[in-house]
């Protein structure tokens, strides 16, 4: 019977060391668990901050891109502008010389 109250003892060791090496495991997940929580709220916030940041900038580009076809609108407007006053610049002198011209073969003729 000591035998066996011997062999009952050792089962109950190793029974009682592998519930403990489990609950040691356990501990171990639990605290990769916790650290892995602790990153995920920390991306989140990161997500969220760049998310923010993100739509600003879109916001800001599409203000900017407004701004810039509003530039061109005025250059392109103020460039047709300029080239009319260039033509009729142009059509004055030819008008201008050709008056003088007139002026100088009249004064000629007297």
């Amino acid at each position: 019977m000591a035998a066996q109250g011997a062999a009952l003892q050792n089962h109950n060791n190793e029974l009682v060391k592998c519930i403990e090496d489990l609950r040691d495991k356990r501990e171990e997940v639990q605290k990769q668990l916790q650290e892995e929580e602790i990153e995920k709220q920390k991306l989140q916030q990161d997500l969220q901050t760049l998310t923010k940041r993100l739509a600003h900038i879109d916001d800001s580009i599409a203000r900017k891109v407004a701004t810039r076809n509003e530039y061109d609108k005025v250059i392109q407007e103020t460039e047709s502008a300029y080239i009319k006053i260039l033509e009729s610049s142009q059509t004055l002198l030819t008008v201008l010389k050709r008056e003088s011209i007139n002026i100088q073969k009249k004064r000629q003729i007297c």
